[in-house]
């Protein structure tokens, strides 16, 4: 009898725990796609168990047929992803600021090696002043990642940020959306920690879009590490690639 009345009970708690348990939603193909795509470096898939592509990219809400910019895009991680992303009919423009180039002239190679041509005849490279960015045609997604904070230090001007995000502001379409991935700074600090740690408060970049006109919509955990205590630098063996990282969304109403 007690067997029975264990295992009716194990049962309920199950089905119960079955029910309370959020309803899980498939990645659009597209998505998965461009994770799989064969051309991607073997370099980038090695940044796949630190970055959660699939949990970023969703978040992300860019689709085929989609105009995005990669703004200071590396070596291109994201934008290879977007490029497939957004298909043949997108397009992605990866624009990195004149001062960021002259500060790290290896930093675009990559990029410039696969732009225009073959899988990725769809992204096209850009070379601004970071308080003069103006991209060509109105766009859908803005996306930055881990670099928001580098507008704040000196080898960048530093940047007039009223201008930069109200430019980023001009270029999207009604409606469209600017979403800023970077390394979390310890409530409170503001700005004060971009140039040593490499790290910005996210209070401070919602703050600073708000001023130009931006919306906030959504923040994404998906990068998120409590264990991270955002004392030590980004490079710090201890926490790189594990960083405290917040992915906050922006919507131009």
């Amino acid at each position: 009898m007690k067997r029975v009345v264990l295992f009716v009970l194990s049962t309920l708690l199950l089905a119960t725990a079955a029910m309370s348990t959020p309803p899980t939603h498939p990645l659009p193909s597209f998505v998965g796609l461009a994770i799989a795509d064969k051309n991607r470096p073997a370099e980038d898939r090695a940044l796949d168990d630190e970055r959660h592509p699939a949990a970023v990219l969703g978040f992300t809400g860019i689709k085929p047929g989609d105009i995005v910019v990669d703004l200071m895009p590396g070596k291109g991680y994201y934008t290879r992803l977007f490029s497939r992303m957004v298909g043949p009919k997108g397009k992605v423009y990866a624009l990195q600021p004149s001062e960021m180039d002259k500060a790290a002239p290896k930093g675009l190679e990559s990029v410039r090696g696969f732009a225009g041509s073959g899988e990725y005849a769809n992204v096209s490279v850009l070379v601004q002043p970071v308080n003069e960015l103006k991209l060509p045609e109105p766009v859908d997604v803005i996306w930055t990642s881990q670099n928001w904070h580098d507008l704040h230090d000196p080898f960048m001007g530093p940047a007039d940020i009223a201008k930069v995000s109200k430019a980023l502001f001009d270029a999207l379409k009604p409606g469209g959306t600017l979403i800023v991935l970077d390394h979390a700074a310890a409530d409170g600090t503001g700005v004060s920690k971009t140039n040593d740690l490499h790290r910005i408060d996210p209070a401070a970049v919602k703050s600073e879009l708000a001023a130009a006109g931006f919306q906030f919509d959504s923040e994404s955990d998906a990068l998120r590490n409590p264990d991270d205590d955002h004392t030590k630098g980004i490079r710090d063996p201890s926490i790189k690639g594990h960083t405290d990282r917040f992915i906050l969304k922006f919507h131009k109403p």
